[in-house]
Protein backbone atom coordinates (compact mmCIF):
# COMPACT_ATOMS: atom_id res chain seq x y z
CA UNK A 1 0.00 0.00 0.00
CA UNK A 2 1.14 3.57 -0.67
CA UNK A 3 1.65 6.18 2.04
CA UNK A 4 -1.71 7.71 1.08
CA UNK A 5 -3.47 4.41 1.74
CA UNK A 6 -2.15 3.83 5.25
CA UNK A 7 -1.38 5.84 8.36
CA UNK A 8 0.74 5.11 11.41
CA UNK A 9 -1.09 4.62 14.70
CA UNK A 10 -0.74 2.85 18.01
CA UNK A 11 -2.56 -0.42 18.69
CA UNK A 12 -5.22 1.24 20.88
CA UNK A 13 -5.84 3.83 18.14
CA UNK A 14 -6.30 1.09 15.55
CA UNK A 15 -9.08 -0.47 17.63
CA UNK A 16 -10.64 2.95 18.19
CA UNK A 17 -10.55 3.80 14.49
CA UNK A 18 -12.24 0.53 13.62
CA UNK A 19 -15.02 1.16 16.12
CA UNK A 20 -15.49 4.77 14.98
CA UNK A 21 -15.79 3.73 11.35
CA UNK A 22 -18.40 1.11 12.18
CA UNK A 23 -20.38 3.49 14.40
CA UNK A 24 -20.39 6.01 11.56
CA UNK A 25 -21.47 3.31 9.11
CA UNK A 26 -24.22 1.81 11.27
CA UNK A 27 -26.24 3.84 13.78
CA UNK A 28 -27.24 0.63 15.60
CA UNK A 29 -23.70 0.24 16.96
CA UNK A 30 -23.04 1.58 20.46
CA UNK A 31 -20.45 1.00 23.18
CA UNK A 32 -21.04 0.41 26.86
CA UNK A 33 -18.73 -0.29 29.79
CA UNK A 34 -17.00 1.07 32.85
CA UNK A 35 -15.41 4.49 32.20
CA UNK A 36 -15.74 4.29 28.41
CA UNK A 37 -17.21 7.80 28.24
CA UNK A 38 -16.22 10.69 30.47
CA UNK A 39 -12.95 9.05 31.55
CA UNK A 40 -12.18 8.23 27.87
CA UNK A 41 -11.68 4.54 28.61
CA UNK A 42 -9.65 2.81 31.31
CA UNK A 43 -6.87 2.35 28.71
CA UNK A 44 -7.92 5.31 26.53
CA UNK A 45 -9.16 3.07 23.73
CA UNK A 46 -12.44 5.03 23.58
CA UNK A 47 -10.78 8.45 23.84
CA UNK A 48 -12.85 11.13 22.07
CA UNK A 49 -15.76 8.83 21.29
CA UNK A 50 -18.18 10.36 23.82
CA UNK A 51 -17.69 13.81 22.32
CA UNK A 52 -18.17 12.40 18.82
CA UNK A 53 -21.20 10.17 19.39
CA UNK A 54 -22.86 11.39 22.60
CA UNK A 55 -24.18 9.67 25.71
CA UNK A 56 -26.78 7.54 23.89
CA UNK A 57 -24.08 5.65 21.98
CA UNK A 58 -21.13 5.82 24.41
CA UNK A 59 -22.58 4.68 27.72
CA UNK A 60 -20.79 4.70 31.07
CA UNK A 61 -21.90 1.71 33.15
CA UNK A 62 -21.54 1.04 36.89
CA UNK A 63 -19.27 -1.77 38.09
CA UNK A 64 -21.83 -4.46 37.25
CA UNK A 65 -20.38 -6.68 34.53
CA UNK A 66 -23.23 -9.17 34.70
CA UNK A 67 -25.78 -6.37 34.48
CA UNK A 68 -24.47 -4.40 31.53
CA UNK A 69 -23.52 -7.60 29.69
CA UNK A 70 -27.06 -8.94 30.09
CA UNK A 71 -28.64 -5.65 29.00
CA UNK A 72 -26.38 -5.57 25.95
CA UNK A 73 -27.28 -9.15 25.00
CA UNK A 74 -30.94 -8.16 25.17
CA UNK A 75 -30.24 -5.08 23.04
CA UNK A 76 -28.52 -7.28 20.45
CA UNK A 77 -31.48 -9.66 20.37
CA UNK A 78 -33.83 -6.80 19.38
CA UNK A 79 -31.64 -5.43 16.60
CA UNK A 80 -28.89 -3.23 18.07
CA UNK A 81 -25.19 -4.02 17.78
CA UNK A 82 -23.50 -3.37 21.14
CA UNK A 83 -19.78 -3.29 21.91
CA UNK A 84 -19.16 -4.18 25.55
CA UNK A 85 -15.86 -3.12 27.12
CA UNK A 86 -14.60 -4.71 30.32
CA UNK A 87 -11.67 -3.22 32.21
CA UNK A 88 -10.03 -6.63 31.82
CA UNK A 89 -11.18 -9.99 30.54
CA UNK A 90 -10.64 -11.34 34.05
CA UNK A 91 -13.69 -9.37 35.17
CA UNK A 92 -15.84 -11.05 32.52
CA UNK A 93 -15.95 -14.01 34.92
CA UNK A 94 -18.63 -12.06 36.80
CA UNK A 95 -20.72 -12.12 33.59
CA UNK A 96 -19.83 -15.69 32.59
CA UNK A 97 -23.40 -16.95 33.02
CA UNK A 98 -24.69 -14.25 30.64
CA UNK A 99 -22.02 -15.05 28.04
CA UNK A 100 -22.30 -18.83 28.31
CA UNK A 101 -26.03 -19.33 28.75
CA UNK A 102 -27.45 -16.39 26.83
CA UNK A 103 -25.09 -14.89 24.25
CA UNK A 104 -23.65 -18.21 23.07
CA UNK A 105 -26.84 -20.30 23.08
CA UNK A 106 -29.65 -17.97 22.05
CA UNK A 107 -29.39 -18.54 18.29
CA UNK A 108 -29.55 -22.32 18.65
CA UNK A 109 -32.21 -22.29 21.39
CA UNK A 110 -34.46 -20.01 19.31
CA UNK A 111 -34.09 -22.16 16.21
CA UNK A 112 -32.31 -19.35 14.41
CA UNK A 113 -35.04 -16.79 15.09
CA UNK A 114 -32.80 -14.67 17.31
CA UNK A 115 -29.28 -13.47 16.68
CA UNK A 116 -26.89 -11.88 19.18
CA UNK A 117 -24.62 -9.51 17.22
CA UNK A 118 -22.53 -8.39 20.18
CA UNK A 119 -18.80 -7.68 20.58
CA UNK A 120 -17.19 -8.22 23.97
CA UNK A 121 -13.73 -6.67 24.23
CA UNK A 122 -11.08 -6.01 26.86
CA UNK A 123 -7.37 -6.42 27.63
CA UNK A 124 -6.43 -10.06 28.13
CA UNK A 125 -3.55 -11.98 29.68
CA UNK A 126 -0.56 -10.63 31.55
CA UNK A 127 0.28 -6.95 31.92
CA UNK A 128 2.92 -5.53 34.27
CA UNK A 129 2.67 -6.57 37.91
CA UNK A 130 -1.10 -6.64 38.16
CA UNK A 131 -1.02 -9.92 40.12
CA UNK A 132 -3.04 -13.11 39.94
CA UNK A 133 -6.61 -11.81 39.65
CA UNK A 134 -5.84 -9.56 36.67
CA UNK A 135 -3.53 -11.78 34.61
CA UNK A 136 -5.58 -14.70 33.30
CA UNK A 137 -5.39 -15.53 29.61
CA UNK A 138 -9.15 -15.98 29.30
CA UNK A 139 -9.37 -17.15 25.68
CA UNK A 140 -8.96 -20.75 26.83
CA UNK A 141 -12.24 -20.60 28.77
CA UNK A 142 -14.29 -19.07 25.96
CA UNK A 143 -13.02 -20.97 22.92
CA UNK A 144 -14.48 -24.06 24.61
CA UNK A 145 -18.00 -22.69 24.10
CA UNK A 146 -19.91 -23.36 20.83
CA UNK A 147 -21.68 -20.25 19.61
CA UNK A 148 -18.83 -17.86 20.45
CA UNK A 149 -16.15 -16.54 18.12
CA UNK A 150 -12.81 -15.52 19.64
CA UNK A 151 -10.09 -13.38 18.05
CA UNK A 152 -6.76 -12.07 19.39
CA UNK A 153 -4.83 -9.63 17.14
CA UNK A 154 -1.10 -8.93 17.43
CA UNK A 155 -0.71 -6.06 14.93
CA UNK A 156 -2.36 -2.67 14.42
CA UNK A 157 -3.66 -3.70 11.00
CA UNK A 158 -5.28 -6.83 12.37
CA UNK A 159 -6.65 -4.93 15.37
CA UNK A 160 -8.56 -2.59 13.07
CA UNK A 161 -9.59 -5.26 10.56
CA UNK A 162 -10.75 -7.79 13.14
CA UNK A 163 -12.72 -5.32 15.28
CA UNK A 164 -14.60 -4.23 12.15
CA UNK A 165 -15.34 -7.85 11.22
CA UNK A 166 -16.47 -8.48 14.80
CA UNK A 167 -18.92 -5.58 14.79
CA UNK A 168 -20.38 -6.66 11.45
CA UNK A 169 -20.78 -10.29 12.53
CA UNK A 170 -24.25 -11.53 13.50
CA UNK A 171 -22.94 -13.78 16.27
CA UNK A 172 -21.18 -13.01 19.59
CA UNK A 173 -17.49 -12.18 19.09
CA UNK A 174 -14.96 -11.98 21.93
CA UNK A 175 -12.15 -9.58 21.08
CA UNK A 176 -9.01 -10.24 23.14
CA UNK A 177 -6.56 -7.33 23.34
CA UNK A 178 -3.15 -7.49 25.01
CA UNK A 179 -2.67 -4.60 27.41
CA UNK A 180 1.05 -4.74 26.71
CA UNK A 181 0.41 -4.03 23.00
CA UNK A 182 -1.65 -0.86 23.44
CA UNK A 183 1.36 1.37 22.69
CA UNK A 184 2.61 -0.79 19.81
CA UNK A 185 3.09 1.30 16.66
CA UNK A 186 2.07 0.15 13.21
CA UNK A 187 0.14 1.10 10.10
CA UNK A 188 -3.53 0.65 9.28
CA UNK A 189 -5.35 1.01 5.96
CA UNK A 190 -7.43 4.19 5.77
CA UNK A 191 -10.04 2.37 3.67
CA UNK A 192 -13.24 2.26 5.80
CA UNK A 193 -14.22 -1.02 4.15
CA UNK A 194 -11.00 -2.81 5.13
CA UNK A 195 -11.70 -5.91 7.22
CA UNK A 196 -9.76 -9.01 8.27
CA UNK A 197 -11.82 -12.22 7.91
CA UNK A 198 -12.21 -14.69 10.74
CA UNK A 199 -10.72 -18.16 10.43
CA UNK A 200 -7.58 -17.12 8.57
CA UNK A 201 -4.13 -17.22 10.20
CA UNK A 202 -1.23 -14.99 9.16
CA UNK A 203 2.30 -16.13 8.38
CA UNK A 204 4.29 -13.56 10.35
CA UNK A 205 7.64 -14.98 9.20
CA UNK A 206 8.32 -17.71 6.64
CA UNK A 207 10.66 -20.55 7.57
CA UNK A 208 11.60 -24.11 6.70
CA UNK A 209 12.84 -25.97 9.79
CA UNK A 210 10.23 -25.53 12.54
CA UNK A 211 6.78 -23.95 12.86
CA UNK A 212 6.18 -21.68 15.86
CA UNK A 213 2.47 -21.06 16.44
CA UNK A 214 1.24 -18.23 18.65
CA UNK A 215 -1.18 -15.31 18.92
CA UNK A 216 -1.53 -11.88 20.50
CA UNK A 217 1.55 -10.66 22.43
CA UNK A 218 3.31 -14.00 22.09
CA UNK A 219 3.64 -13.49 18.33
CA UNK A 220 6.21 -10.78 19.04
CA UNK A 221 8.01 -13.02 21.54
CA UNK A 222 8.00 -15.82 18.96
CA UNK A 223 9.49 -13.51 16.34
CA UNK A 224 12.24 -12.63 18.83
CA UNK A 225 12.87 -16.36 19.31
CA UNK A 226 12.90 -16.91 15.55
CA UNK A 227 15.56 -14.22 15.14
CA UNK A 228 17.71 -15.95 17.77
CA UNK A 229 17.21 -19.33 16.09
CA UNK A 230 18.22 -17.86 12.73
CA UNK A 231 21.64 -17.04 14.17
CA UNK A 232 22.06 -20.71 15.00
CA UNK A 233 21.09 -21.92 11.55
CA UNK A 234 17.46 -22.85 12.34
CA UNK A 235 14.82 -21.32 10.08
CA UNK A 236 11.58 -20.85 12.04
CA UNK A 237 8.22 -20.13 10.45
CA UNK A 238 6.06 -18.02 12.80
CA UNK A 239 2.29 -18.26 12.42
CA UNK A 240 -0.03 -15.71 14.01
CA UNK A 241 -3.25 -17.64 14.61
CA UNK A 242 -5.20 -14.39 15.34
CA UNK A 243 -8.57 -16.17 14.92
CA UNK A 244 -8.84 -18.75 17.72
CA UNK A 245 -12.39 -19.82 16.97
CA UNK A 246 -12.92 -20.39 14.08
CA UNK A 247 -9.40 -21.80 13.71
CA UNK A 248 -7.45 -21.89 10.45
CA UNK A 249 -6.19 -25.46 10.71
CA UNK A 250 -5.37 -25.53 6.99
CA UNK A 251 -2.56 -22.96 7.32
CA UNK A 252 -1.21 -24.69 10.44
CA UNK A 253 -1.14 -28.10 8.80
CA UNK A 254 0.34 -26.78 5.57
CA UNK A 255 3.20 -25.19 7.51
CA UNK A 256 3.90 -28.34 9.53
CA UNK A 257 3.93 -30.43 6.36
CA UNK A 258 6.73 -28.15 5.17
CA UNK A 259 8.78 -27.89 8.40
CA UNK A 260 7.89 -31.29 9.97
CA UNK A 261 8.14 -29.79 13.47
CA UNK A 262 5.98 -27.51 15.63
CA UNK A 263 6.08 -25.49 18.83
CA UNK A 264 2.96 -23.79 20.19
CA UNK A 265 3.69 -20.75 22.38
CA UNK A 266 0.98 -18.89 24.29
CA UNK A 267 -0.06 -17.33 27.54
CA UNK A 268 -2.29 -19.61 29.54
CA UNK A 269 -1.75 -22.55 31.83
CA UNK A 270 -0.46 -25.83 30.35
CA UNK A 271 -3.49 -27.98 31.25
CA UNK A 272 -5.88 -27.89 28.29
CA UNK A 273 -6.63 -24.72 26.34
CA UNK A 274 -6.25 -23.47 22.77
CA UNK A 275 -2.67 -24.72 22.50
CA UNK A 276 -3.72 -28.25 23.38
CA UNK A 277 -6.47 -28.05 20.74
CA UNK A 278 -3.95 -26.96 18.12
CA UNK A 279 -1.63 -29.83 19.05
CA UNK A 280 -4.50 -32.30 18.73
CA UNK A 281 -5.50 -31.04 15.29
CA UNK A 282 -1.96 -31.10 13.94
CA UNK A 283 -1.22 -34.60 15.19
CA UNK A 284 -4.51 -35.87 13.72
CA UNK A 285 -4.20 -34.12 10.37
CA UNK A 286 -0.43 -34.20 9.82
CA UNK A 287 0.84 -37.09 11.94
CA UNK A 288 2.83 -38.70 9.14
CA UNK A 289 4.56 -35.39 8.41
CA UNK A 290 5.87 -34.89 11.94
CA UNK A 291 9.50 -35.71 12.67
CA UNK A 292 9.25 -34.87 16.38
CA UNK A 293 6.61 -34.51 19.10
CA UNK A 294 4.88 -31.13 19.22
CA UNK A 295 5.94 -29.06 22.21
CA UNK A 296 4.10 -26.27 24.02
CA UNK A 297 5.56 -23.24 25.77
CA UNK A 298 3.01 -21.86 28.23
CA UNK A 299 2.60 -19.78 31.34
CA UNK A 300 3.80 -21.92 34.22
CA UNK A 301 1.17 -23.82 36.15
CA UNK A 302 0.73 -21.31 38.99
CA UNK A 303 -1.35 -18.19 39.67
CA UNK A 304 0.51 -15.11 38.42
CA UNK A 305 2.96 -13.70 41.02
CA UNK A 306 3.07 -9.97 41.72
CA UNK A 307 6.87 -9.89 42.09
CA UNK A 308 8.37 -8.59 38.82
CA UNK A 309 11.13 -11.19 38.57
CA UNK A 310 8.80 -14.07 39.37
CA UNK A 311 6.24 -12.73 36.90
CA UNK A 312 8.80 -12.77 34.09
CA UNK A 313 9.80 -16.30 35.09
CA UNK A 314 6.19 -17.50 34.87
CA UNK A 315 5.32 -15.85 31.51
CA UNK A 316 6.66 -17.47 28.31
CA UNK A 317 9.89 -15.78 27.16
CA UNK A 318 11.88 -16.07 23.94
CA UNK A 319 14.65 -18.30 25.43
CA UNK A 320 12.04 -20.92 26.39
CA UNK A 321 10.67 -20.91 22.84
CA UNK A 322 14.22 -21.21 21.46
CA UNK A 323 14.86 -24.17 23.74
CA UNK A 324 11.66 -25.93 22.64
CA UNK A 325 12.46 -25.32 18.96
CA UNK A 326 15.94 -26.81 19.40
CA UNK A 327 14.42 -29.84 21.10
CA UNK A 328 12.06 -30.61 18.22
CA UNK A 329 14.93 -30.04 15.78
CA UNK A 330 17.08 -32.44 17.83
CA UNK A 331 19.67 -29.75 18.41
CA UNK A 332 21.39 -29.40 21.76
CA UNK A 333 19.67 -26.70 23.83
Amino acid sequence: MSAEEVREVRFREAIRQGMIEEMERDERVFIVGEEVGYYQGAYKVTEGMLEKFGTKRVIDAPITESGFTGISIGAAMVGLRPIVEYMTWNFSAVAFDQILNNAAKMRQMSGGQLHVPIVLRAPNGSARQVAAQHSHAMEHFYTHVPGLKVVAPSTCEDAKGLIKSAIRDDDPVLFMESETLYNLKGTIPVDPDFVVPFGKARIAKPGTDVTIISWSRLVHVSLEAAAALEKEGISAEVIDVRSLRPLDEETLVESVRKTHRAVVAYEGWPYGGVGAEIVDRIQRLAFDDLDAPILRVTTRDVPMPYNANLEQYVIPQAPRIVEAAKQVCYRSA
